[in-house]
């Protein structure tokens, strides 16, 4: 993990950090969403995409020293039907109520970071898209997660870009 330091300095770089789990169902959203906008950005300098099937504090690894993080991930709130894109800032998650004393959630892993002095995204946007099934075993997503991917895909983009 990065050291700590009061002058850390936070690069202008935008991560896209999609995550999810690719053998189950649904929660693979965010991994799919963050190969789209792979495939839209190419390139483009400034930009890095990456996916991962970590959670909690292992995002610190991941998150550090960027500029602006934007996260994808699947949610299950249902309120809305499936495939319905949230757009959200880490001060609209909940507090996590653990189930385990090693659960950290996102606003926690970003409130931990800068507490801990590291170099952490000054700007923070989160796409959830909203799943029918992330629990099943499979790599299918369903039909309507499926057809979100390409509009949450270009709302992502959007925001990277206008980030730059």
């Amino acid at each position: 993990m990065p050291t700590t330091s009061s002058t850390v300095s936070v690069s202008s770089r935008v991560l896209v950090l999609g995550l999810g789990n690719d053998i189950l169902t649904d929660d693979a959203v965010g991994l799919l969403v963050a190969r789209e906008v792979r495939r839209r950005l190419g390139d483009t300098p400034g930009i890095a995409v990456r996916e991962t099937t970590e959670m909690g504090l292992t995002l610190l690894d991941e998150i550090v020293d960027c500029g602006s993080l934007i996260l994808v991930d699947a949610v299950q709130t249902g309120c809305v039907p499936p495939g319905q894109v949230h757009e959200i800032g880490p001060d609209d998650l909940p507090q996590v109520t653990a189930t385990s004393p090693h659960f950290v959630g996102v606003g926690e892993t970003l409130a931990l970071g800068a507490t801990l002095g590291l170099a952490m995204p000054r700007r923070v946007r989160i796409f959830a898209i909203e799943v029918a099934d992330p629990y099943t075993l499979g790599t299918q997503l369903t039909t309507a997660v499926a057809q979100a991917v390409p509009e949450a895909a270009e709302r992502v983009v959007k925001l990277a870009r206008s980030w730059m």
